[in-house]
């Protein structure tokens, strides 16, 4: 007999429920509220659109350091049927350890039976395979500042989308541009437009959050690498992720279709020693309007 997709959402529930049991404390788990509730709602009606996959992170506790390493999920409806979206990632871990913590947490994976629960297993996997990768990174970190003093890049991408309406959009946005210590700005409407800046695995993780799993429509236009032997901070050009909402052109009544007014956004851009970027965005030379 074939599996459904409401007996998968129950399986997923039920997950969750037991891994609030594993992790009470506050700040272990980050679970979207409103998206267990649009679970539930199906599981009531399901006769109704699809609900939102279920999406959360798990700060797991490694070694007697007690090194932070969080473990990412994203659950496809047919959870456990189908394999879930895993992504392990630490600030203690450089690019390469990171990159083969994945490697390993997948192939773990893989070899599970499919419909088999995994989460919680996965869990246990980070905590029991984490440290030499930690521990290596520790290593590389000492022997580069034995070398050489340590240079830092700041790293900006300029990312334009058709248009940028959806309040759960936005916030996925800001909480990852938070989380990761990114200053920038998020222009909403039509068109919309992103830009990041930050250290570079910060802004390469914002540029794979935001895209998953499937906002087509945007793209990363510019990128901007500085380098400095102190402090990427003193090469920010802004000082905090800015909302940006600009007076749109015309009155569409209820219509969620405006295009916003790119005057203000190119005068927003020079005040921020970035007016050069409207060409790269627009194709266009941008021109302010004599006042």
């Amino acid at each position: 007999m074939a599996v459904t997709v409401k007996e998968c959402l129950e399986l997923q529930l039920l997950e969750v429920e037991m891994l609030l049991s594993m992790f009470p404390k506050e700040g272990e788990i980050n679970l979207d509220e409103d998206a267990v509730s649009s679970v539930q709602r199906y599981l009531r009606n399901d006769d109704g659109a699809l609900p939102p996959q279920l999406e959360y992170s798990i700060a797991v506790d490694v070694g007697e350091a007690r090194v932070k390493v969080e473990l990412q999920v994203l659950l496809p409806h047919m959870y456990p049927h189908v394999a879930p979206q895993l992504f392990a990632r630490s600030n203690a871990l450089h690019r390469q350890q990171q990159l083969q913590l994945n490697t390993g947490l997948a192939s773990h994976i893989s070899s599970l039976d499919s419909g088999e629960l995994c989460i919680c297993g996965a869990v246990q996997w980070v905590k029991d395979h984490s440290l030499p990768y930690l521990e290596n990174s520790k290593i590389s970190s000492e022997s580069a500042s034995k070398e050489v003093a340590v240079k830092e890049t700041l790293h900006r991408m300029w990312i334009y989308s058709h248009h940028i309406y959806r309040q759960e959009l936005r916030k996925k946005i800001f909480d990852c541009a938070r989380k990761l210590n990114l200053t920038g700005f998020c222009l909403t409407g039509k068109p919309g437009v992103i830009c990041v800046e930050g250290l570079r695995e910060n802004c390469e993780e914002f540029w794979r959050v935001i895209r998953y799993p499937n906002w087509k429509h945007i793209s990363c236009k510019h990128v901007e690498n500085i380098e400095t032997e102190g402090s990427v901070d003193n090469l920010r050009l802004f000082r905090a992720f800015e909302d940006l909402q600009f007076q749109a052109h015309g009155d569409y009544g209820l219509r969620n279709d405006y295009h916003m007014d790119l005057g203000q956004f190119l005068e927003f851009l020079k005040k921020h020693q970035s007016g050069h970027i409207f060409q790269i965005l627009f194709g266009v030379e941008g021109k302010l309007s004599d006042k």
